[in-house]
């Protein structure tokens, strides 16, 4: 008679093997829905100006990528500001400058918030926008060209980048 609490080493061995399926599976969809976004996301931000920068969003994944020495961060968030600039017309590696500035100036003040899950990425982002943000208007203001102009959109995007900040 079999006990109830025996093991079955062959339903042991067929989920392992459905685990290690569902890994080689997911993993390259998502890395080709990641690269998907960060290649076509800035192009249609540049069609269609509702939709949210998500500066402070990939600002905070260039600085979790230096803070956890994760590679894949850096690169995902540099070829975003970099396709973003480009597509939008900006200041050519500003916001990688901001971000790093953010980084190192303010960043390591926020270890006091360790115990609140949600402080850190939320100010993190919200000095990384409002950073760039002064670097932007300082650009324009001293090569006198208009880059950016304050209205509610960049609320809304401020906003949202909060929002999915909270959520991720």
């Amino acid at each position: 008679m079999k006990s109830h609490w025996s093991i079955n080493w062959h339903e042991v061995r067929v989920a392992k093997d459905m685990d290690n399926l569902y890994k080689s599976l997911f993993l390259p969809l998502l890395w080709a829905a990641v690269i998907l976004f960060v290649i076509f996301y800035p192009m249609l931000i540049s069609i269609y100006v509702f939709l949210p920068l998500l500066i402070g969003v990939m600002g905070y994944i260039l600085i979790l990528g230096i803070e956890k020495e994760k590679l894949h961060y850096i690169l995902i968030s540099l070829l975003y500001f970099v396709n973003l600039e480009v597509n939008l017309s900006l200041p050519f590696f500003l916001i990688f400058i901001s971000t790093l500035l953010v980084y190192v100036l303010f960043y390591h003040t926020l270890i006091y918030f360790r115990d609140c899950l949600i402080c850190r990425p939320v100010l993190s982002v919200l000095l990384i926008d409002f950073v760039y943000l002064g670097s932007l208007l300082f650009y324009d203001f001293v090569f006198q060209t208009q880059s950016i102009v304050l209205d509610n959109m960049l609320l809304y995007s401020l906003i949202v980048d909060l929002l999915i900040v909270v959520i991720l």
